[in-house]
């Protein structure tokens, strides 16, 4: 079942599970994915962003061209703004920010790298929520203004503080401490690029 948090004449918000392909992938079994599932109920629907495989939450689709590529636009111009609601190994007392460029790690895709020399630059804002003592975590706000593949989970190691359940760049402790990546698509935040109408889509922090 399709969980859809709002739509209107040109947009639809929906709610991807984790561990779910936003969109196809290779091979047959790859074709099992997000849009698929809802391309079947609504076949005129129009491919915006996508989010990682393992992360759930909020991704918006257009309903005709004309959305799509007005929205596409307010992408390309970073006048979205995307917040991430994510719980990190270890404890954060500041807000802070991550400038890191970043690249493929090509012998070993999927994952991606900090590259000085070639990387493209890829900016990450992050506010704390609260610190559990008992798994040793911290809740934070991430607030991506670039969209860089796996952004927020290569600045989170980076700085020290792997997404927990992370299989890509947590350590082993980090990433037994959850049975799935702690990051979820939490918020989308612009002005309607066909009403001009200001629009803030929120979607619920399944853990």
């Amino acid at each position: 079942m399709i969980d859809v948090i709002y739509q209107d004449d040109d947009l639809l918000f929906v709610e991807k599970p984790a561990n779910l392909l936003s969109v196809p992938g290779k091979g047959p079994a790859g074709q099992h994915c997000f849009t698929a599932m809802l391309l079947q109920q609504e076949p005129a629907l129009k491919i915006v962003h996508r989010l990682d495989m393992a992360t759930s939450g909020l991704m918006v689709f257009a309903k005709h061209h004309a959305a799509q590529k007005a929205i596409n636009l307010l992408f390309e111009k970073r006048q979205i703004d995307k917040a991430y609601i994510a719980v990190v190994d270890g404890q954060i007392d500041a807000s802070g920010s991550v400038d890191l460029p970043l690249m493929t790690d090509w012998p070993n895709r999927p994952k991606q790298k900090v590259c000085h020399q070639q990387g493209r630059d890829s900016l990450t804002y992050y506010e704390p929520i609260s610190f559990d003592e008992v798994i040793n975590g911290t809740r934070i706000l991430l607030s991506p203004k670039t969209g860089r593949s796996h952004q927020l989970r290569v600045h989170m190691m980076a700085i020290g503080h792997a997404i927990l359940g992370d299989e890509f760049y947590a350590n082993s402790v980090a990433f037994k401490k959850s049975s799935r990546l702690l990051l979820h698509a939490h918020s989308l935040s612009f002005m309607h690029p066909m009403t001009g109408e200001p629009l803030l889509i929120t979607s619920k922090v399944p853990f």
